[in-house]
């Protein structure tokens, strides 16, 4: 099934149910108020949900037209938000563009950090930030929304936890970055509020594309209309799901509504570090790893972080051309208080 949060007027909306063409809705908020609400009753909600779902596809349900600009992140607020970097090449490339060198151990011992879960932005509202000299750049990811998952959790066990997928643009501030990690305290000021896509799913509804652990299936970015990444999802993920979350999880718990971000989908080719959709690669999840070919080819980046007036689109599509999650599509715009 496929559910959404739709804006009301209140801080976390209300749930939805959505058809699996992306089309209609009908509420689900008589259920369970919020996806959260859901998510800490789901055995007991879950089964109604999936009636729901049924009873729509097979139009027996009132229904509304949904329109992706109407709806929150799938949660506007999570009690946690932990972003892996399961792709290492990423890691790989995006170190070497600050000049730091990668340990051994990145490819063995999953890398994740706790982002900020207060606040995430809807995915067809804009980015605002002050500057455009903060380096503004995409990433684009997967992430799960997981069950309560025990401290010391196996790795069947963490799999066992995931209740819905869905998309993620990690915006990331390029320039504060590196002065900020070399504090030695991690990410904060550099990582600015996330966006997810329109609809969470349950895994079920990727069909084949789903392996338990990760998405086999292109993640498509964007860049003002035109293609800047295509990079598989299923490709050159380092660690999967189950193995970020058990990772999350060694020394905690972690509770029902946790999101566990994927970190940018990054392939390689042929073993090096890939190519550009126009030279044809299957390009970037994020600009900072095309600059760093760039870098590596002539000796400077060319392509810019975003602009104020630039626009992102991030979507993945089923085998069959049609959309799983809506779109992710956000202007960035100069922040006005």
């Amino acid at each position: 099934m496929k559910l959404a949060t739709l804006k009301d007027g209140t801080r976390d909306g209300k749930l939805v149910v959505v058809s699996r063409d992306l089309t209609q809705y009908t509420d689900a908020s008589f259920l369970a108020r919020t996806l959260q609400a859901a998510l800490d009753d789901w055995r007991r909600i879950s089964p109604h949900l999936a009636t729901i779902a049924e009873s729509l596809e097979n139009n027996a349900l009132p229904a509304a037209r949904f329109h992706e600009h109407d709806a929150h992140s799938p949660l506007p607020r999570a009690y946690q938000w932990a972003d892996g970097s399961a792709y290492v090449n990423h890691v790989e490339l995006v170190r070497k563009a600050r000049g730091v060198e990668m340990p051994a151990s990145f490819w063995t011992d999953p890398l994740i950090y706790q982002g900020g879960s207060d606040s995430f932005v809807a995915p067809r509202d804009p980015i605002r930030l002050a500057d455009e000299a903060f380096g503004i750049d995409m990433e684009a990811e997967i992430a799960v929304i997981v069950d309560d998952v025990p401290m010391g959790a196996s790795l069947e066990e963490a799999r066992a936890a995931i209740r819905l997928v869905m998309l993620v643009n990690d915006v990331t501030l390029r320039a504060l970055t590196g002065p900020e990690l070399a504090k030695g305290f991690g990410f904060f000021q550099s990582k600015p509020s996330s966006a997810f896509s329109p609809v969470a799913v349950t895994p079920d509804e990727l069909g084949d594309a789903w392996d338990g652990g990760k998405v086999n299936l292109p993640l498509l970015a964007d860049i003002n209309g035109k293609p800047f990444g295509r990079a598989d999802a299923g490709v050159d993920m380092t660690f999967d799901f189950p193995a970020l979350m058990a990772h999350a999880a060694r020394t905690r718990p972690l509770v029902s509504g946790t999101i566990i971000g994927s970190g940018t989908v990054s392939n390689k080719l042929d073993g090096g570090p890939g190519k550009p959709v126009s030279a044809g690669g299957a390009g970037y999840s994020c600009i900072a790893e095309q600059r760093m070919i760039e870098t590596i080819v002539s000796g400077e980046p060319k392509t810019p972080f975003l602009r104020f007036g630039d626009t992102v689109r991030i979507e993945m599509k089923d085998r069959s051309g049609h959309s799983i999650f809506g779109a992710i599509e956000q202007k960035v715009e100069k922040y006005q208080r």
